[in-house]
């Protein structure tokens, strides 16, 4: 009889106990290549395009913010209004990951990429024909529900077209794609509304090309999924396989902390902005986000190959005291301050987001690819819009340096519960506790003693005991750690 305890090389998994007979093979899931009926693009093409609709998806989402005070002033709208605008957009990518997060695993992912892409355009052209603040609500709308498709689909699609079927790879790309993303939508947008030719056409005409361009590379994509079903569109509650739930855990929190920071600066960064460096410049007023977007790719970068409870941890740190810099910030009128706070808190950001989707995307089974992402960037975008939704309605009652002061105590409160529980599971601990548990259950199904353990190495089982029973059947038990568990 052999026992093989096994975490799938998820870091911080407690694993699973398998128990089968000696003359019998343990089955894997394969998965087979067919032969293209038609023309497509070659792998890396279609990996790059994949990251290209995640990055199109953030850019999109914050290509309206620097025309928001030329739309209430033209429309004679409120701040609530305002506040309403934006969580139409967020709660429309929700009820898009809730109805159709997993829907690319059963119709294929081309079908939902250009369904999303095809809906985002639409949405660009309603932005540019817009005159009311009806029209806003309506193209927010639209585009939150496609944003939330495509992002989960591309993020699965990411998985499937990885080269090397690289986890680590994989995180990094989705990670920078998205803050990447955030960061030119500001800085492009803020540009060409600054540039005063058409402002309130022109970034949507880039927009629609942008999206036009993806949606013909979509066209031309490899289906990953070979075996397809029915569209079937259901509300149902995310599911998050057994064997994920941890580190999906893990970056749920970390998206919590990362993201919050996010949707308060998109809120209430540029009014801040504005106001402590005493300019009426649109980029002057985005140059917050850009710094942080921007800081948090460069983060990203450095910190793409370290094990990712340490990226997690450090960037939770790091992302509480640029938070409480820009509290300080605020409060004392320092624009050098919050320019500092926005890079220390980005490169936080981008750490801490991507050491948590690092360790989710190792873990997630190749059935369940969509769905546990859709789960992810259902936990990110609640993280995003509440804050946001929240800061803009309190502002009507406190002032603006006070709303800062109370929302960014929050969030840096939550960055280092973070560091806090990433510390608490690090891989060795939870290694410990697996040869525990391996030892107990083996115990389970024979009562032992270790007749022979074998010495650990990063690229080997992290415990090899040969147990034998007190009948005399021999029990084998192997716990297994990730490679990037070294660090």
């Amino acid at each position: 009889m052999t026992a093989k305890w096994t975490s799938d090389d998820v870091p911080g998994q407690h694993g699973r106990l398998a128990v089968t007979a000696a003359d019998h093979q343990p089955r894997f899931h394969t998965g087979s290549a067919a032969k293209p009926s038609r023309r497509t693009l070659p792998p890396r093409a279609a990996y790059a395009l994949a990251a290209l609709v995640i990055g199109l998806g953030l850019f999109a989402s914050v290509t309206p913010s620097p025309l928001y005070r030329t739309y209430s002033v033209l429309w004679h709208f409120s701040p609530l209004t305002l506040t309403l605008i934006y969580a139409t957009y967020a709660f429309g990518v929700l009820a898009a990951l809730l109805l159709a997060g997993g829907v690319s695993d059963d119709v294929g992912r081309r079908p939902v990429l250009l369904a999303a892409l095809g809906a985002l355009m639409a949405s660009t052209v309603l932005f540019m024909l817009a005159d009311s603040a009806a029209w806003l609500f309506i193209a927010r709308g639209l585009q939150g529900l496609a944003t939330g498709a495509g992002l989960s689909a591309a993020s699965a699609a990411l998985l499937d077209l990885h080269p090397r079927r690289d986890p680590a790879g994989v995180g990094l790309t989705n990670a920078t794609a998205a803050a990447g993303g955030i960061g030119a939508g500001a800085l492009v947008s803020s540009s060409l509304v600054q540039l005063g030719t058409a402002p309130r056409v022109l970034p949507y005409v880039v927009l629609f090309v942008l999206f036009a361009v993806a949606f013909a590379g979509a066209y031309w994509m490899p289906e990953p999924v070979l075996a397809r079903g029915r569209f079937r569109l259901t509300a149902e509650r995310p599911s998050v396989p057994a064997v994920v739930r941890r580190p999906f855990l893990l970056a749920a929190l970390a998206v919590l902390s990362s993201f919050s920071i996010g949707g308060l600066f998109f809120s209430l960064g540029p009014q801040l902005a504005a106001h402590l460096f005493g300019s009426a410049n649109v980029i002057v007023s985005d140059i917050g986000i850009v710094a942080l977007a921007g800081s948090a790719v460069i983060a990203q970068l450095l910190t793409g190959r370290t094990a990712p409870w340490i990226g997690t941890g450090a960037g939770s740190i790091a992302l509480a005291a640029g938070m409480v810099l820009i509290v300080i910030a605020a409060v004392t009128d320092s624009g050098a301050g919050y320019l500092a706070g926005s890079i220390l808190g980005g490169a936080g950001f981008g750490a801490a987001f991507l050491g948590g989707l690092r360790a989710l995307v190792a873990a997630i089974p190749p059935g369940h690819r969509a769905g546990v992402m859709a789960a992810f960037y259902i936990a990110a975008y609640a993280s995003l819009s509440v804050p946001a939704v929240l800061a803009g309605l309190v502002i009507t009652h406190i002032a603006l340096s006070s709303t800062f002061e109370v929302f960014g105590s929050v969030v840096a409160g939550i960055a280092l519960i973070v560091a806090f529980e990433t510390w608490r599971t690090r891989p060795a601990r939870m290694r410990a506790a697996a040869e525990r548990d391996a030892v107990a259950t083996a115990n389970d199904i024979h009562p032992v003693t270790i007749t022979d353990r074998h010495p650990r190495s990063p690229r080997s089982p992290a415990m090899n005991g040969t147990f034998t029973a007190t009948d005399g059947v021999q029990v084998t038990i192997h716990t297994y750690t990730a490679p990037e568990e070294a660090g």
